[in-house]
């Protein structure tokens, strides 16, 4: 017996051994790969950005194929979109990155990319996305031409200081017009038309030139490798054994497994137990360096959230942080369970998704009829949909919703009212936190900005809608002699629930719309119900 126990003692020590070993072989392969391109000078972070259908996940597809990331085949299509509601809606919510290995003139390169969604109720992933990259890859359908997100997506990288590589897609299409969308990119844009390239997505054409492009075109990061280690979490998700996982751009220093760090946000320490580049699937490293993006885990209690910052525990605290703009929810929608059985479950599912969706705003909420829940805070109603419908395909929690609304601001007067609210203006997600009349001095309305892009025969018909819906015009612009660019002051309340529809029924389905938010205006408000 003492034999066979030994015996079984043995093995098991030697499939320990070996199961060890074939990690360790693995992870070393993946570390040379990694030490080819630990120059930081050989690392291009970049996404691609572009109007909603103007073919960003093909292109991400291709250049996929083309890096060897993924075997060619007449199967993938929207490899990066890995979440059903993605697959089944044939659209991109959440920006997904992988890491290529590109060789350039004998050099190996590393290019990360960011593919990011286009419509924009999920712009806050472009956002946080282009903080993490040196330059974009600005797509524009050659049929389509500029729409109303591209507008958007150019100023974003603008803003940021990014190179922009402009680039035709679907040019192997019979209504392709190149010459006229290269017109239209430098009458809006003041882009050079000789620095236009031209590819299909669809077909691989030209994309080699592309990655030729975003090495020569954009820059290296510029960053420190000899500063202590910090990075900033560009996206968060949870996974059921390794807890809170973390995408970070890495601004400066180095980070290995096993390494102590911090969050800017606590002093309490932590170990990095888990480094991986993503290809898109996980490859586990040892190292990695400024300039790169990785997948950070520091175990089940290690925590983490977007636009937090993590650090070497020896690092100084008045190291220079990121700027993140602060999200601004546009429709606000009441959650409950279905049954209040179901609370805890229900609760759980939203955090964990919230997580992963760093967009939304939840609060507790309640109702006299639904009982406790949350109002939960979306982009648009788009996002507000998608929400939903993740909640039942990922977590298997089903949910009651109220009707959508938008946010006002109130000045309260009154001195007593004033200390009771803590502060002489408060913003309002639900109709049932009116305070009375008699203490409301003013009311504020959401406003934004819309870009719409038609064709000329319809701003007739545009402008039409637009002051119906309250709207006041601004200039305009004529992006070619076919088309123009339109903006008008709207209401929130106006835009959110069927402008868009609207809008695309009056056109034959010609114009593109976007916003912007434009802030709080005064506005001759009433409450019209008094409960939900």
């Amino acid at each position: 017996m003492f034999n066979y126990l030994r015996h079984i003692n043995k093995t098991w020590i030697n499939y320990v051994k070996l199961t060890r070993t074939n990690s360790y072989l693995k992870r070393m392969n993946s570390d040379d790969c990694n030490s080819k391109i630990l120059d930081y000078k050989k690392i291009r972070n970049f996404s691609i950005v572009a109007h909603v259908d103007h073919g960003k996940s093909t292109l991400a597809d291709r250049l996929l194929e083309k890096t060897g990331a993924i075997k060619p085949s007449t199967e993938n299509a929207q490899v990066l979109d890995q979440l059903q509601v993605e697959k089944e809606r044939g659209i991109t919510v959440k920006a997904v990155t992988a890491s290529l290995n590109y060789t350039y003139n004998n050099d190996s390169y590393l290019l990360n990319l960011i593919d990011t969604p286009g419509h924009v109720d999920f712009s806050n992933e472009v956002v946080r996305s282009v903080t993490a990259c040196q330059g974009v890859i600005l797509l524009v359908d050659a049929n389509e031409g500029i729409q109303a997100q591209t507008v958007a997506v150019h100023s974003l990288a603008k803003r940021n200081n990014l190179i922009i590589i402009p680039t035709l897609n679907k040019v192997d299409l019979p209504r392709a017009d190149p010459d006229k969308v290269k017109g239209q990119l430098n009458s809006l844009f003041n882009i050079d038309t000789n620095t236009v390239l031209s590819v299909s997505a669809k077909k691989g054409w030209g994309v080699e030139e592309l990655l030729q492009a975003v090495i020569t075109r954009i820059p290296p990061p510029d960053v420190d490798l000899n500063s202590y280690f910090k990075a900033h979490i560009i996206d968060t998700w949870h996974d059921k054994y390794r807890g809170v996982l973390c995408l970070a751009y890495i601004h400066s220093g180095t980070v290995e497994v096993g390494k102590a760090v911090k969050w800017k946000s606590s002093t309490k320490q932590h170990t990095v137990k888990y480094l991986a580049l993503l290809r898109p699937g996980e490859e586990p490293i040892d190292k990695a360096i400024a300039g790169q993006v990785v997948m950070v885990g520091l175990g089940p209690k290690g925590g983490g959230s977007v636009g937090d910052h993590l650090l070497s525990v020896d690092a100084v605290e008045n190291l220079e942080t990121t700027s993140t703009q602060a999200i601004k929810h546009m429709v606000y929608a009441g959650i409950f369970p279905a049954d209040q059985s179901q609370h805890v479950f229900l609760s759980d599912a939203i955090k964990k998704l919230a997580l992963n969706d760093s967009a939304v705003s939840v609060n507790v909420d309640s109702s006299p009829a639904l009982g406790q829940g949350w109002r939960v805070g979306f982009l648009g109603l788009l996002h507000l949909d998608v929400f939903t419908q993740r909640l039942l395909q990922e977590h298997k929690a089903e949910a009651i919703l109220t009707a959508p609304s938008v946010p006002y601001k109130i000045k309260l007067k009154g001195a007593k009212i004033i200390r009771h609210y803590k502060s002489e203006e408060i913003i309002i997600t639900n109709p049932l936190q009116l305070p009375d009349p008699q203490h409301i001095e003013e009311y504020y309305e959401p406003f934004v900005i819309g870009t719409i892009i038609t064709p000329v025969q319809y701003i007739g018909a545009v402008t039409t809608l637009c002051v119906d819906r309250r709207g006041s015009p601004l200039p305009s612009n004529a992006v070619d002699d076919k088309m123009t660019m339109m903006q008008f002051i709207l209401p929130l309340s106006e835009v959110v629930i069927d402008f868009h529809d609207t809008l695309k029924s009056i056109t034959s389905g010609f114009a593109s719309f976007d916003y912007q938010d434009y802030g709080f205006h005064p506005s001759a408000l009433v409450r019209i119900i008094d409960a939900v």
